[in-house]
């Protein structure tokens, strides 16, 4: 199978399923127990914690981190945290995945920055709605991708965070397509272009078994509480009431989910021996020879800025054959695997296609092929050669 469907879901390092298998082998509860299992757990757990926090930058005490089941979770504890009074705005963008729109479009005020015809994000929007006076005396927040998971697009989340800052708003970062493409740090080159909130998924870094993490500011997060209970997030329960711990057990209520842990553990080490640098020379070449190619078929249109700054993903059309029969095509007769449909970013792909929104319907979308580190030049040529005999 020559696999490109990335963006969705990264296929697993041989080296994190054999670091998972043997940690399986002394297994018991965390934090919870005794005995050389549950140290050994716990101390694998709770040091997880300090790694995660290097692998982006964020070994300033002001920040902790939380684990998850990945961005979606992550996003919705947050949301559910950070906006559980009357009286929140959040700024989100066109751009997002519903990962990181419905859980705040649910309990919040939301507005939202527009993309231009090319899909890249109108970096004024974000200042206008801020500054709005209807919202003068609202807590606000500013979310938004840090690569867009239809287009590859890399937005400049540190200069969004300088235009949240000056306006006495929080930055909420959606890490998911950038945490096995690029390097990245909370911490940006002045305090004010630091990122509040990060939040990123393991399944897209080359690591199964769920998972993910949130890393935020401790003092914010502590002084809120998710609306997620349960065992682990209490210093007492009282018959009639409860004393709450703080972050970031607050925010891991039951068991946790160790094997999700270990893998993204073990797939960050193996990403900083590989280098950023190397990874990022690699996609790109990869990204170019099919972007050359599919350009040069008739009847196939790229969407997407060539010139922009992106990750390896490629989002394409066929005329005259709808993208799932397309996408089932291309499995079936050349065994590629990639993705179809609107990639959990509806309002994103309505602009870039420039389809009418039809009210409850999903637009039909587009194809689209992301590249990681596992691909190769080989892999782009079946891919060319695959869409030329589709057309």
């Amino acid at each position: 199978m020559i696999y490109l469907d990335n963006a969705s879901t990264t296929m697993p390092f041989k080296a994190v399923i054999e670091e998972v298998a043997q940690k399986l082998e002394n297994y018991g509860s965390i934090g919870r127990g005794s005995g050389v299992n549950s140290d050994l757990c716990t101390e694998i757990y709770e040091g997880g914690r300090d790694k995660v926090k290097r692998f982006f930058g964020a070994d300033d005490p002001k920040y902790t981190m939380f684990y998850t089941d990945g961005t979606t979770d992550g996003m919705n504890k947050l949301a559910s945290a950070l906006t559980c009074r009357h009286g929140v705005l959040v700024v989100s963008t066109r751009m997002e995945h519903h990962a990181n729109d419905l859980p705040w479009k649910e309990r919040a005020t939301v507005e939202y920055a527009e993309v231009d015809a090319a899909g890249h994000l109108v970096l004024q929007d974000f200042a206008k709605h801020l500054k709005n006076s209807r919202y003068e005396n609202m807590q606000k927040y500013v979310t938004v991708t840090a690569a867009s998971n239809v287009t590859g697009y890399i937005n400049p989340v540190h200069e969004i965070a300088r235009i949240a800052h000056a306006n006495n708003a929080k930055i909420i970062v959606d890490g998911a397509q950038i945490v096995a493409n690029r390097p990245f740090s909370m911490v940006g080159n002045t305090p004010e272009e630091d990122i509040d909130f990060f939040v990123f998924s393991a399944h897209k870094m080359y690591s199964p078994f769920g998972g993910g993490a949130v890393i935020g500011l401790t003092d914010v997060l502590n002084s809120h509480i998710p609306q997620f209970y349960g065992g682990g997030m209490v210093v007492t329960v009282d018959d009639d009431k409860a004393t709450y711990t703080k972050a970031p057990e607050l925010y891991e209520a039951g068991s946790p989910n160790f094997p999700s842990v270990v893998g993204m553990l073990k797939s960050m080490e193996i990403l900083t021996e590989m280098g950023f640098d190397h990874i990022e020379q690699h996609q790109q070449k990869l990204f170019r020879q099919a972007l050359l190619g599919l350009s040069a078929i008739p009847n196939v249109t790229l969407y997407g800025d060539d010139e922009a700054n992106r990750i390896g993903i490629i989002p394409f059309s066929v005329g005259g054959i709808t993208p799932e029969a397309a996408a089932e095509r291309l499995a079936v007769e050349h065994n590629i695997a990639l993705r179809y449909a609107a990639f959990c970013a509806h309002p994103y792909v309505r602009r870039l296609t420039r389809t009418n929104h039809k009210k409850g319907v999903v637009p039909e979308g587009l194809l689209r092929a992301s590249i990681g580190i596992n691909n190769t030049s080989e892999d782009i040529n079946a891919l060319i050669s695959a869409v030329r005999h589709l057309v």
